[in-house]
């Protein structure tokens, strides 16, 4: 009778524990995804990354000159730089807000960054969609600007990504940029698509790729001697715990998103580019 009982109360209590198990089993499978990227940016492109909650982030972003545009600059080395500092800070994992000062026209940018939805585990939500804006002051003096407002440009980016496996991850974000003064002829908005990719070759290495593509569309259908140029980007990523290190080669100098959609005039196939870097470092509170 003692053995009929322990049996009973065995097949009793054996379909709770599967149960149990199941349920764990998913709730671990539907997990948010790792990030699909290693560091905050994909050379010039904004990513799904945010860095969980009460993270610091210090940016710091240099390009140096266009390796065909001088005789006696070292490859660009020696020639003007443009340099970008930036502070970011997440207050809830799914926002990060910051700040970054620019030294070619003395931009000065607030950003913002939210998660909208993240790639589960389990497939369930398949991509990650992240939205990036800014707002940008042209800090020059004011004998550069007929009208205050003239200084102020934003940017607004939807980022699509996926972590496919533990080595490829990809994006696709369009975006729109605006400037409140532009040139005669061309149009204060410009929508842009930009395709970005990553593939790990080992733990802490990874081989980056960033295009963006401008679609710029005429008032009166009047083409400009400025019209700007594709963004192509190749690079290479180290990345520890804390540290991303970017080296690249870009056909991008501006660093600011929508100053380089909108103004950029160096062709990447003609050898219009400059070696550049990233550096980020985290600091958690």
């Amino acid at each position: 009778m003692k053995k009929i009982n322990i049996l009973y109360v065995f097949l009793l209590l054996f379909p709770l524990y599967i149960t149990s198990q199941e349920q764990a089993k998913d709730s671990v499978v539907d997990k948010p995804e790792r990030p699909a990227f290693e560091s905050s940016y994909i050379i010039d492109t904004p990513t799904d990354v945010l860095p969980i909650k009460n993270t610091l982030e210090v940016q710091m972003a240099h390009r140096f000159g266009t390796v065909n545009g001088g005789t006696n600059d070292l490859i660009g080395i020696w020639a003007p730089s443009n340099i970008r500092i930036g502070l970011t800070f997440s207050p809830h994992d799914r926002l990060t807000i910051g700040y970054g000062t620019t030294k070619f026209d003395r931009l000065q940018d607030f950003n913002w960054k939210v998660a909208l939805l993240r790639q589960t585990r389990s497939g369930r939500i398949p991509v990650n969609v992240t939205y990036f804006g800014n707002y940008t002051i042209d800090a020059r003096k004011a004998d550069n600007f007929y009208l205050t407002q003239h200084r102020f440009s934003n940017f607004h980016q939807l980022i699509i990504s996926r972590r496919f496996n533990s080595k490829l991850s990809l994006q696709v974000a369009p975006s729109v940029s605006h400037y409140n003064l532009v040139p005669q002829r061309m149009r204060n908005d410009v929508v842009a698509l930009s395709l970005g990719g990553r593939y790990k070759i080992s733990p802490q290495t990874s081989i980056l790729v960033d295009y963006t593509h401008p679609f710029v569309h005429h008032l009166d259908g009047v083409e400009l001697e400025m019209d700007p140029e594709d963004g192509v980007s190749l690079g290479v990523e180290f990345r520890t715990s804390s540290h991303a290190f970017q080296l690249f080669i870009s056909s991008y100098q501006g660093i600011v998103p929508q100053k380089n959609i909108m103004f950029n005039q160096n062709n990447f196939g003609d050898g219009d580019f400059l070696i550049g870097f990233n550096i980020t470092r985290l600091y958690n509170f």
